[in-house]
């Protein structure tokens, strides 16, 4: 096997696993990361593996201390509160600047995740539907093009996904299943109006959408791994 191809190959791999295993609570926060199992898994040495933690812990995904092993990022009634004071901002500008600049080549991938969030609801697959979800969101905030706005919405996708896990590991009721088909309405909706660029339209259903999350936060229960508030 050619190495000079094989190694991005699995260390893209093993990105893609970290980042779904973390997105949907596999890997709770906290958790602590065994880079030696890692690379037996992947078939990567450790350098591949420490650099990938480098970069990941530079998106928010894993924290890195001196000393320690390598962790899930945590999760504080702190940091929620931090995710609905900031996530409206930057998820309102994001869907304007993918209506303003977004490529119609980028709409067409949009509309191919949606599919596959789509089926994940109807498959009742809670972790692909939290990844697709994830997806969606990063597609969009890709088609904004503002190296400002990207790195902090990817950030806040983060919480956005374990938050988001968390209530749909809940039994289902009525009013969840609404919500949820709600959510994957004014999915369709975004791509609409990102396709005909209204702007305007686009930030207010990133409004609505993120309203329906804060709605929920009455339904919240700390998962395992998060730092209980201090009073």
């Amino acid at each position: 096997m050619n190495t000079e191809t094989a190694g991005p190959d699995r260390k893209g791999s093993l990105e893609l696993a970290l980042r779904r295993r973390i997105l949907t609570m596999e890997l709770p926060p906290g958790a602590v990361l065994d880079e030696v199992a890692l690379s037996e898994e992947f078939g990567l040495s450790r350098p591949p593996v420490r650099e990938l933690m480098r970069q990941m812990a530079g998106e928010g995904y894993i924290e890195l201390e001196t000393n320690r092993a390598a962790r899930v990022s945590s999760m504080s009634y702190q940091s929620l509160r931090d995710f609905f004071l900031l996530a409206p901002m930057i998820y309102i500008t994001a869907n304007k600047l993918a209506a303003e600049n977004g490529t119609k080549a980028e709409l067409e991938a949009l509309k191919e995740i949606q599919r596959a969030f789509r089926k994940a609801v109807d498959d009742c697959d809670v972790e692909d539907r939290v990844f697709q979800n994830d997806r969606f969101h990063r597609q969009v905030g890709e088609m904004a093009h503002n190296v400002y706005v990207v790195p902090s919405l990817r950030r806040l996708q983060i919480d956005h996904a374990r938050i988001g896990k968390i209530f749909y590991k809940h039994p289902n009721t009525p009013r969840m299943q609404e919500e949820l088909e709600l959510a994957a309405q004014q999915h369709d909706e975004m791509i609409e109006v990102i396709e005909r660029r209204d702007a305007e339209a686009s930030g207010e259903l990133a409004r609505l959408h993120l309203e329906l999350s804060r709605r929920n936060m009455a339904m919240y229960a700390a998962p395992e791994g998060m730092e209980a508030p201090t009073l």
